[in-house]
């Protein structure tokens, strides 16, 4: 193990590794009930999209990335079918263009296909080389400022109040759909009567108060302590609210949280209602169509290309993941040997398995982050936090309890490291500012991390064209920036 994965190389142990693993796994397992929750919606009543395939190619395609991506890259990342991607595909390419979901599962493949050509050729290479030096520190801090927005609203310290008729609802009824609303909606901090914003409040105190006395597993240490004070405070007979349910007992929460025997490995076989149902031939044989097409697969391919590369930029290069040697061999050498181009490989071959299985784009996960502030620093993590999806297989209901409040202060936590990039960034010249604070604000206020790096782009180029100081820019920007103004133009002209 220790020759495979080269611990000491890295400054890691076997031990150091494992809680890293299941500091990511814990942080990230709402996806495994979340994208089944989303997916869904996007069949029909004569073309259902069933729930259970969907949590098991959810759960195949995190199981099969995340060990390439600990076994290939030996690199502490794990992969999961993206949140935004998977309402990009659902309320999007088959809400509001029209496709179905089978068509939608051929674009993510093709997709996948596309990326992996550019990762192979090399392109992805020259965008690493070409980025400014600006943009690499915004879009650290900025993935810093959006894992931070996340575990802010995962632990309900924020409400949202939207004018009366300015939302609408995507799904059967009130009650289980998506709400969608305009920029009316205002945000604002909850009062703390609630007991599972007061355990959130906790969990963040105790994590940062572990990390300042240089715990080790401090994260991990917070996540099963904010979860066992949660079953402590329901056996009370105190209600926390956390599981989107009410119980007055310990008797009660197993009961309504279906935890029993009966629902362990039953899904299982439902991945047959999803797996190889890719509509190549339906997806092209409406002309009409195809600009439509053309526009959702520009959208995907972008943000796999972006949503990976910036998580990889913002977090290996800070933890020392992709040292410089690692990064001289990426940019100087020929074909898939550094660890940022094998992990950048393993990113892609996700999504194609995903898109055989029945998921939208599977992308590398911004908790990693969590795993890597836990000491992760090779592919092992990767391989245990791939183990705990396959027991989710198995024990999802088991599985199911570890409440949001627990896991959202770690992910607050992780923000304030990470924040120390824009430090580095001339913040007195207004040129740098302008591309940096455009790039870091837009990944949380737009709820994405391509979003914020295509403000970036843009801004970046025509402020080097207002000062002419465009000599020194490398193609690849202006090719895509182009590509980013051309995705935004074509959603526009799609919602007109």
């Amino acid at each position: 193990m220790e020759k495979f994965f080269k611990l000491k190389q890295y400054g890691t142990n076997v031990r150091t590794e494992v809680i890293a693993g299941l500091t990511t796994f814990f942080t990230m397992a709402y996806i495994i009930f979340v994208n089944p929750s989303i997916l869904q919606l996007a069949g029909t009543a004569d073309n259902p999209f069933n729930p259970q395939g969907i949590f098991v190619a959810t759960i195949i395609s995190a199981v099969v990335g995340t060990l390439v991506m600990g076994l290939f890259a030996n690199v502490p990342y794990a992969l999961a079918p993206g949140m935004g991607l998977n309402a990009f595909f659902t309320f999007t390419v088959c809400g509001t263009m029209g496709f179905t979901w089978q068509q939608a599962l051929a674009m993510v493949f093709i997709c996948g296909v596309v990326n992996i050509i550019i990762t192979v050729t090399g392109l992805r290479k020259i965008i690493i080389r070409s980025l400014p030096s600006v943009l690499q520190k915004a879009i650290g801090g900025g993935i810093g400022l959006f894992i931070a927005y996340i575990g802010i609203k995962d632990s309900g310290l924020l409400k949202f109040t939207a004018d009366p008729g300015t939302y609408l609802f995507l799904g059967k009824t009130p009650a289980d759909a998506t709400v969608i609303t305009n920029s009316s909606a205002v945000p604002a901090l909850v009062n703390f009567s609630s007991p599972s914003v007061q355990l959130a409040l906790l969990g963040i105190i105790l994590i940062l108060v572990l990390m300042i006395l240089r715990v080790k597993a401090a994260i991990l240490i917070g996540i099963t302590s904010i979860t066992a004070l949660t079953f402590i405070e329901i056996a009370c007979g105190v209600n926390p609210g956390v599981f989107g349910f009410h119980a007055k007992n310990a008797q009660e929460f197993f009961s309504s949280a279906n935890i029993s025997l009966s629902g362990i490995g039953t899904s299982i076989g439902a991945v047959k209602y999803t797996a190889f149902k890719m509509d190549f031939a339906g997806l092209f044989a409406d002309g009409g169509k195809l600009l439509l097409a053309i526009t959702a697969m520009i959208a995907f391919i972008l943000t796999d290309i972006f949503d990976a590369l910036g998580t990889f930029i913002g977090t290996g290069r800070r933890a020392g993941i992709f040292d410089a040697e690692d990064e001289k061999l990426m940019l100087e050498g020929k074909g898939v040997k550094s660890r940022l181009d094998k992990a950048l490989f393993a990113d892609l071959s996700a999504t194609i398995v995903g898109a055989f299985f029945g998921t939208s784009n599977t992308t590398t996960y911004v908790e990693s982050s969590a795993g890597i502030a836990a000491g992760g620093r090779t592919g092992l993590s990767s391989v245990v936090t791939s183990i705990m999806f396959l027991v989710c297989l198995i024990f999802a209901p088991v599985i199911g309890i570890i409440p949001s409040v627990a896991t959202a202060p770690a992910l607050v936590v992780v923000g304030i490291l990470m924040m120390s990039s824009i430090g580095e960034i001339d913040w007195k010249d207004l040129s740098v500012a302008s591309v940096a604070f455009l790039t870091i604000a837009l990944m949380p206020f737009a709820y994405s991390i391509t979003t914020g790096i295509a403000f970036g782009f843009i801004s970046y180029v025509i402020i080097a064209i207002v000062k002419k100081e465009t000599k020194g820019i490398h193609p690849v920007i202006y090719l895509f920036t182009g590509l980013f103004i051309l995705n935004f133009v074509l959603l526009a002209i799609r919602n007109l």
